[in-house]
């Protein structure tokens, strides 16, 4: 039984999930610290949201023969939120980062020896060499001087 577990742990799983748990504790953090440090305040420039909370409110008769409220506004409030929050997090951490693996991944082909093209002498030599030797219209091939 503890050899089990020895081996569970030295697999290495604990350590990832770990490690992705206090790197989602801290990506939690600076997406909260950016949405309400500085996206709230500039919404709130232009409308309060938190004043859907009690918006739509709606009231229904319960079977004790009371009433209870339903708060559409909070619900759409929350949505308001997670939009803003979804955008923050895509156009501020996910499309820099993808354009930065992308640059790094050109940069590690070109450092790799891809193949990088002719250089643009090396071009114009082919074209200058392809200009000399031209075909007319009967198919005989002459020298352009």
């Amino acid at each position: 039984m503890l050899k089990g577990f020895k081996e569970f742990l030295s697999q290495g799983n604990v350590i990832d999930l770990a490690v992705a748990v206090v790197i989602g504790t801290a990506f939690t953090a600076l997406v909260t610290a950016v949405v309400t440090k500085i996206i709230n305040p500039l919404i709130s420039a232009v409308f309060n949201a938190n004043s859907l909370d009690k918006a739509l409110a709606v009231d229904i008769p319960t079977v004790s023969g009371g009433h209870s409220t339903l708060y559409f506004g909070a619900v759409i409030g929350a949505l308001v939120n997670f939009v803003i929050i979804a955008a923050v997090v895509y156009f501020a951490f996910v499309l820099p980062l993808q354009a930065l693996m992308k640059r790094r991944a050109a940069a590690a082909e070109t450092a790799e020896g891809a193949p990088i093209g002719p250089s643009d002498i090396e071009l114009l030599t082919q074209i200058r060499d392809l200009l000399a030797v031209r075909t007319d219209f009967s198919g005989s091939r002459h020298r352009a001087d």
